[in-house]
């Protein structure tokens, strides 16, 4: 009886292992939460590793949490190619200006980018590849881009597109974004032609390149009357063009370097946000 006992309870114990074992639905339940957070990580990123599976699902919503911030940035504003001014999209916040400042980085813009990060505002800085061929030029735009700023393509030598070849738009466009690229990292988002004169060639290969094409709604700073720190501030701040959406032209010029902090406190007394270019609709931020 003993013994026919003893055989009964080695078969149960037995059967018990080898359904343990041989089942591939008995995942355990963190590692199964585990596998349905995976779906959740946005496109693009570092897929989670298979041995990392079994973490802690606190710690994996963090993970994904982190990768999101340091992903793209959602647009909640985009360009009106009809007038160049910047509108929201859905319900963001209309009272807008946009800051630019080109034919950078010449003398002033390391200046103007710490100025605009003190004041815990944005500008995108675009950039002409004869300021950034030696190599204080290139660290000058290094440390621009480290401090947050986007970094705008404005072609390689500032040439009038219209009277330029295709070949010569080619390199002054696309030679341009490889030269930034190299220094920096990324190829520009933004492009500015001189003189905001385009060419059906260069909206192409804008295009083609992933940029925005962008010019602007009003500046001032190239002008006589508007070459000291007050008049150019007073003019920017209290211009009848100033509206919501307004695409602020400025250059890395001496006297604007001067009016900067006015010009954006100015702005801000007026009720105006300083959008962050990051914020707005590119081909890159939208997968087009």
């Amino acid at each position: 009886m003993k013994k026919t006992l003893g055989l009964v309870i080695l078969a149960i114990f037995l059967t018990g292992c080898g359904t343990t074992n041989d089942n591939p639905k008995s995942m355990p339940q963190d590692q199964e939460h585990n596998s349905t957070e995976e779906t959740k990580v946005p496109p693009k990123t570092e897929p989670e590793k298979v041995d990392e599976a079994n973490k802690d699902v606190t710690e994996k919503e963090d993970s994904v949490e982190v990768e999101h911030k340091e992903g793209v940035t959602k647009p909640t504003h985009r360009l009106n190619p009809s007038n160049w001014a910047i509108e929201p999209i859905s319900d963001a916040n209309e009272k807008v200006v946009l800051l630019t400042i080109d034919d950078a980085p010449d003398k002033h813009a390391l200046e103007m980018a710490s100025t605009l990060k003190e004041l815990g505002v944005s500008a995108i800085f675009f950039v002409n590849g004869h300021f950034i061929d030696s190599n204080e030029e290139k660290e000058i735009l290094m440390k621009i881009h480290e401090m947050g700023f986007p970094i705008g393509n404005h072609t390689m030598t500032h040439a009038n597109l219209k009277d330029s070849s295709e070949e010569e738009q080619y390199k002054e466009i696309v030679g341009l974004s490889d030269m930034i690229e190299e220094i920096i990292g990324e190829r520009p988002q933004f492009f500015r032609a001189p003189f905001g004169v385009n060419t059906d060639y260069s909206r192409q290969l804008v295009e083609q390149e992933g940029m925005l094409l962008m010019n602007w709604t009003y500046g001032y700073d190239w002008e006589k009357d508007y070459r000291t720190k007050e008049s150019l501030a007073d003019i920017m701040v209290n211009t009848p063009l100033l509206r919501h959406g307004a695409n602020l032209l400025m250059h890395d010029r001496e006297w604007t370097n001067a009016a900067l902090a006015d010009i954006v406190t100015g702005l801000q007394s007026k009720g105006y946000e300083i959008v962050d270019p990051k914020v707005i609709e590119t081909p890159k931020n939208t997968g087009n």
